[in-house]
């Protein structure tokens, strides 16, 4: 049933926010230069890799060395608007049509979190990751990740169409209110390191 839901409104709201995406387009093509989509591996249901799409909101700015400079640096400040609003998730909504992942969910992170994953925190691929989760609606980058797992956790076992209702409704309170955009001191989000217990379902 959720992922006929999924496939239904992924379907109509592609269609109704085209005038969106194409506005979008435009803005990103002529502040932040191409490649307009941001695409990225990440890891999805049981583990499997695919690739998540996102509107660019970083340059492509680098050092003397070619290395690239800080996040705080390269997020511009339409770049910040995008994610403040959460326009920059949009183009998920292909994700979600084709499968790779929900609504609701947990938030798919990076390809080279899992092996730092304990068994518990690897739950979370028990489920395809969503747009919005849990841990989005209870803290988003302003809790630890620590607190986040336990969060994406206790949706993988509470799971429900009643839960995932509520989730959705609390999501647009927060991007209305702007909450938990950034972690504290960062521009996004400090990169996991793993936990005091390691190792999970997904070593390769």
């Amino acid at each position: 049933m959720k992922r006929l839901i999924d496939l239904f409104i992924s379907f109509i709201a592609l269609v109704i926010l085209i005038p969106v995406f194409s506005i979008i387009l435009v803005l990103v093509k002529r502040k932040l230069g191409s490649p307009i989509i941001f695409k990225q591996p990440r890891p999805g249901l049981n583990g499997k890799v695919f690739q998540v799409y996102k509107f660019r909101t970083m340059t492509d700015e680098r050092d003397e060395h070619g290395v690239l400079l800080p996040d705080t640096i390269r997020l511009t400040k339409f770049g910040h608007l995008l994610r403040k609003l959460s326009l920059d998730e949009l183009p998920q909504l292909w994700n979600v049509f084709k499968g790779d992942m929900s609504f609701v969910g947990p938030r798919p992170l990076l390809v080279e979190y899992l092996p730092l994953y304990n068994h518990r925190q690897a739950r979370r691929h028990e489920v395809r990751p969503g747009i919005t989760g849990w841990a989005q609606v209870n803290g988003r980058n302003a809790i630890s990740w620590e607190e986040k797992f336990e969060y994406d956790v206790w949706y993988v076992e509470n799971q429900s169409l009643c839960l995932d209702l509520k989730i959705l409704l609390l999501t647009l309170k927060k991007v209305f209110k702007s909450e938990g955009i950034n972690q504290q001191g960062q521009a996004t989000i400090e990169k996991f390191k793993g936990s005091e217990i390691s190792g999970n379902h997904f070593n390769r």
